[in-house]
């Protein structure tokens, strides 16, 4: 399995790089986004890579960081969503936005994607709400690449709150999703109280 590529950008089509690593061109299907932040040709790239092996093909997937990878993993839970859906999504927003959208079950936002209706937006913020890796969404850019990441990765103030509602009894992706969501209504600077306070509002709606 190749999990990443680094090498010199041969060429781009509508949907693909070619990357030319010591001799050998691997295709890399992309989104329109990451393919816009790819470097002109002749000059060094490094692509995340997801690898897809079926019967009749093998077909390599490119993304900018670990946390876009994540999420086109992650879309293709939700039936109605496959590959082609998937990137689409990762082209209409970054993996911090679509966090946010998806804490937030923002459906107009998850509906600016190509080929994502209301219904299928509905079911993609319903079904990721308690999976989508929520610190992503957090104020100040707090690192969280996988639906695992664990509180300590972000600011303290958040972690803290995150912390004090699993310890009420919450799961800590629940937990995470309503800070995720507190942090933004307070905004930067907010203190551990009111995160709580909150994040619980949330909870009990």
């Amino acid at each position: 399995m190749i999990g990443k590529l680094r090498g010199v950008v041969d060429s781009q089509g509508e949907d693909y790089v070619v990357l030319d690593v010591h001799g050998v061109g691997y295709v890399a299907h992309c989104s329109s986004r990451t393919l816009q932040g790819l470097p002109p040709a002749g000059e060094q790239a490094t692509l995340v890579i997801e690898t897809v092996v079926r019967e009749d093909m093998i077909r390599l997937y490119g993304f900018r960081s670990e946390a876009e990878r994540d999420f086109f993993r992650l879309l293709q839970t939700v039936q109605g969503v496959g590959a082609k859906v998937a990137l689409g999504i990762l082209a209409a927003l970054e993996p911090a936005a679509l966090s946010a959208a998806i804490a937030q079950a923002d459906k107009n936002a998850l509906a600016r994607a190509p080929g994502v209706g209301p219904r299928l937006a509905t079911r993609i913020a319903t079904e990721l709400r308690d999976k989508a890796p929520a610190f992503l969404a957090l104020p100040g850019g707090a690192p969280a690449p996988s639906a695992a990441a664990a509180p300590s990765d972000a600011p303290q103030p958040l972690a803290d709150a995150v912390s004090a509602l699993v310890n009420l009894g919450y799961g800590e992706p629940q937990a995470a999703r309503a800070v995720s969501v507190a942090a933004q209504q307070a905004g930067e600077g907010a203190d551990v109280a009111r995160l709580i306070r909150l994040a619980l509002r949330d909870l009990a709606s």
